[in-house]
């Protein structure tokens, strides 16, 4: 088994795989330049975003500038989704999100786990973890969503949250860590 196939599988790998790096670095260019377009070539802009996501040609979908993504391949979403400025997709493991999701400013998706045993770490040992947000979400700015967390439908995370676990459907939840505060 290939290192990309032990990373698509959820099994732990080693980075430095040639296909991983090529689609990596495909994506830092696209990246690049969509953030260097100006906001006056929407055309231009939408298929640069059609280059990296192929959701992006979804209904209401609307991405800020600067966003970064890891890979773009493994992002889907739903219709009506928006993301501020800042938004970062870090989607060695797959990222999903339903309809009507809105992302406020400087959020950040995170997929990716190193081992805490500095050894592994060092030999370059990782493993992804999916994420997965319903429809009808809202994130406040700063929010970061750790690797292996669900969010359910109807969900508001509030501003700087640090979530670290799964949030049940029709709940706001907020803080460090992030936890349920209330049933919406």
């Amino acid at each position: 088994m290939t290192e990309k196939e032990k990373a698509m599988a959820g099994l732990e790998f080693r980075r430095g795989d040639e296909e991983l790096k090529k689609q990596r670095d495909r994506a830092e260019l696209i990246c690049f330049e969509l953030n260097n377009t100006p906001p006056d070539q929407p055309e231009k802009r939408k298929e640069l975003l059609l280059q990296l996501i192929k959701d992006a040609a979804n209904e209401g979908c609307t991405i800020k500038t600067p966003f970064i993504c890891e890979y773009g391949d493994y992002i889907s979403f739903g219709k009506n989704f928006f993301a501020n400025c800042n938004c970062k997709l870090m989607d060695g493991g797959r990222i999903t999100f339903g309809d009507n999701v809105f992302i406020g400013p400087d959020c950040t998706f995170v997929t990716v786990v190193h081992p805490i045993d500095p050894e592994r770490r060092n030999a370059g040992y990782q493993t992804f973890r999916p994420v997965t947000v319903g429809s009808n979400v809202w994130f406040g700015a700063g929010v970061i969503v750790c690797p292996g967390v669900t969010i359910g439908d109807n969900c508001t995370i509030g501003a700087g949250s640090v979530v670290v676990r799964d949030i049940p459907a029709n709940t706001f939840a907020a803080g460090n860590p992030c936890a349920v505060i209330k049933e919406i």
